[in-house]
């Protein structure tokens, strides 16, 4: 057993920590101490008890000393690891990102990445990560470094321009969807059992949440050469790619969607974009897929309302005190999440592991400038991580992407030099806020602001804006 330490920033988490321990619990060949940090220590305290009784189940494999510290630099000293999973901010400051633009007829379906909801949440993210990265380069400088937290792009950009030598990298699960995606395609065009997701061979690149699939082979088939016939199949009532649940499944669950988003950009493009249609919608104009409510609906995705994401947070909380308490039993069973297998094969313990990354462009991808944050393939194995070069995307495609790339960057530098006028200027070009005149702009970007002043006025001394 390889004994190693995790500082879990955000160890308060009410809904992935848990995933995280179950997967830790199966990895038969490390073990050590996962530091819980939050500023929110009951939730931290709570995780500590689960963990515990996840260690006290017949099935767990690999056995845990849970901790929880209430300064960070405690949690970081001596770690391997460090997982970084934080929501800035409340459920109330997200309200306020996500409702506040419908009065202007901005619709989100789920703001925290680009759109004006993007943007606050980056304001609100990264001076708190410009903290993390300096306590990681005082406390274990030599660690790798897992981002979680979206705007994921932003996040990972501000670990590195704090900390040039940082070893982090972002990850992000939305590829995979669009591997299942694949696998359902081949399943029903080539008459053959639904494949596993890892044996469906990609080249992927672009920016968080907007990547694109460029080439997909199994076992020799092209897998872009069959869609068409299975979007034909599908369009209009749309597919779910979610193993047990119906192609229709994502009409009763606001976080799921029907792939509509998705076909109409490959019947377009040739490309297969790989996030889900509720954050594709968000990177382009909103006259494109979600002018309103109902034009998000007639796409088969939803706006998921931050009441019900309030909902379905008090029942994981209310979950996970039932857990720790005992009156609820623990299941620890293996997620399709792959941050424990990443983390082993940086170890040395398993072979060297291909996998979607987000990590400051080297030149992995030749359509977006270099410095910025990219999302690639990338090659995982003992101490290193290798972004491999990527397909170019097509010319049309690539100037979706790069506008956001920009966009991002933009926000992330106004952020740095607390500057709210190239914030705002980040702001009015976001593709959703096309249909602003400048005095709305002004005035929405505004009321944003003041609505989550609590968590921006430490940061930034003026928000007024030039007139």
């Amino acid at each position: 057993m390889n004994n190693i330490k995790i500082a879990y920033i955000g160890g308060g988490s009410k809904m992935w920590a848990r995933v995280f321990m179950n997967d830790l619990a199966l990895a038969e060949d490390i073990c050590g101490e996962i530091a819980l940090y939050d500023i929110d220590i009951p939730s931290a305290e709570i995780n500590r008890r689960i963990g515990e009784r996840i260690n006290a189940h017949p099935d767990t494999v690999s056995k845990w000393e849970y901790t929880v510290n209430e300064r960070i630099g405690d949690a970081l000293d001596g770690a391997d690891f460090v997982i970084c999973s934080i929501l800035p901010g409340t459920f109330d400051e997200m309200a306020a990102d996500v409702h506040l633009p419908e009065k202007y007829g901005i619709y989100q379906s789920v703001g925290d990445t680009v759109g004006p909801g993007g943007v606050l949440r980056a304001m609100r993210t990264v001076p708190i990560y410009e903290g993390f990265a300096r306590e990681i380069k005082e406390h274990c400088p030599g660690a790798w470094v897992i981002n979680l937290t979206n705007p994921m792009t932003a996040c990972t950009k501000t670990l590195y321009d704090v900390f040039p030598e940082i070893k982090a990298f972002g990850c992000c699960h939305e590829v995979f969807h669009a591997q299942e995606f694949l696998c359902c395609a081949a399943h029903e065009m080539l008459g053959i059992p639904r494949p596993k997701r890892r044996d469906i061979v990609i080249d992927a690149c672009g920016i968080n949440h907007f990547t694109w699939i460029t080439e997909a082979n199994y076992n020799g088939t092209d897998l872009l050469k069959i869609l068409p016939g299975f979007i034909d199949r599908y369009y209009e009532s749309g597919y779910c790619e979610r193993e047990g649940i119906a192609p229709d499944g994502f009409r009763d669950d606001p976080f799921l969607y029907g792939n509509k988003v998705k076909m109409d950009l490959f019947r377009r493009f040739g490309v297969l974009a790989a996030a889900g249609d509720r954050h594709l919608a968000e990177f382009m104009d909103n006259s494109w897929y979600i002018k309103d409510k109902a034009d998000a609906e007639s796409w088969l995705f939803h706006l998921t309302t931050v009441d019900y994401r309030k909902k379905d947070a008090a029942e994981k909380i209310e979950g996970s005190r039932r857990i720790a308490e005992g009156t609820e039993p623990v299941k620890v069973a293996r997620s399709d999440e792959e941050v424990v297998e990443l983390m082993k094969a940086l170890l040395g313990l398993i072979p060297p592991k291909v996998s979607n990354a987000n990590v400051v462009n080297a030149g992995q991808m030749s359509g977006l400038p270099l410095g910025s944050v990219v999302e690639t393939n990338c090659v995982f194995a003992r101490g290193s991580l290798k972004p491999v070069v990527s397909k170019p995307l097509p010319g049309d495609v690539n100037a979706l992407v790069l506008r956001n790339a920009l966009n991002i960057e933009n926000t992330y530098y106004g952020i740095k030099e607390r500057d709210p006028n190239r914030i705002f200027e980040a702001f009015i070009n976001q593709p959703l806020c096309s249909g602003l005149s400048l005095s709305d702009a002004r005035e929405l970007f505004g009321s944003m602001a003041a609505a989550t002043e609590k968590y921006l006025k430490a940061y930034y001394p003026a928000l007024e804006l030039k007139k």
